[in-house]
């Protein structure tokens, strides 16, 4: 009796592992190639589209990503796996498409159609970077940091970060690119005299803002903004974030 309990035993653990092991290497191999690719400038889209195994390496990652069971995990789990979803994905897109002029190659329609078709494959879902992230992330989470964290290609995007999101330090990792991007990026916070301009993602995204998007910076700025100050909104550069 006690053998066919551990045959029993085994049989499921045998089961368990090959689901739970790609899920591991699809994180370990997007971490990789994070760390070589990704710089403070930008990501060196050139060396890897002419790397050809890094290349197929990222498309493993997708396949993890597209087959992905997100039962069992924490809500900072879920909400890193999203976050590492969307990234991976729009890596994927530039590259498919390199050389690139950017997202949608840097025109409203072309724009349009990449980040709304439903062309994504994500924790077994069809779905578009605007519903994952407006639809899925955004009031799933309510997490307003989500936004110096997600990485649309684009110049004045908040960097992408060199790391795959792991739920366990997601809290930390958010609250130092926030302090980054609100502090030492000039996409973020220029000042000019009286006036200071912002990214136009605090004016697409006001909402997420709590109270008001002055005081939400101050929540991060070393050098707070004063209440007086006049506050516009930078235009969005979509060109391609790439490291030159």
């Amino acid at each position: 009796m006690m053998m066919k309990r551990l045959i029993l035993i085994s049989g499921f653990l045998s089961l368990l592992l090959p689901r739970l092991a790609p899920a591991e290497d699809w994180h370990r191999t997007y971490d990789g190639l994070l760390q070589k690719y990704v710089t403070a400038d930008g990501v060196k889209y050139k060396d890897w589209h002419a790397t050809p195994e890094d290349r197929l390496a990222l498309n493993r990652v997708i396949e993890g990503i597209a087959g992905a069971d997100l039962g069992g995990r924490e809500k900072s789990g879920q909400l890193a796996f999203y976050l590492n979803a969307y990234n991976a994905w729009i890596l994927h897109r530039i590259l498919e498409e390199y050389p690139s002029a950017g997202p949608g190659g840097g025109g409203f329609f072309g724009r349009n159609r990449f980040f709304k078709a439903k062309n994504l494959r994500v924790a077994g879902e069809t779905t578009s970077f605007h519903v994952l992230e407006n639809g899925l992330i955004r009031p799933l989470f309510k997490e307003p940091r989500i936004h110096f964290a997600l990485n649309c290609a684009s110049t004045s995007c908040p960097p992408l970060h060199a790391r795959a999101f792991v739920g366990e330090h997601l809290d930390e990792t958010l609250d130092v690119l926030a302090n980054t991007f609100i502090n030492r990026n000039a996409q973020a916070v220029r000042i000019n005299g009286n006036a200071v301009e912002v990214s136009k993602i605090f004016d697409w995204y006001s909402d997420d803002f709590e109270p008001d998007v002055r005081t939400y910076l101050n929540r991060y700025r070393t050098e707070k903004l004063p209440d007086a100050i006049q506050i516009t909104f930078q235009k969005y550069r979509w060109t391609l974030n790439e490291a030159r």
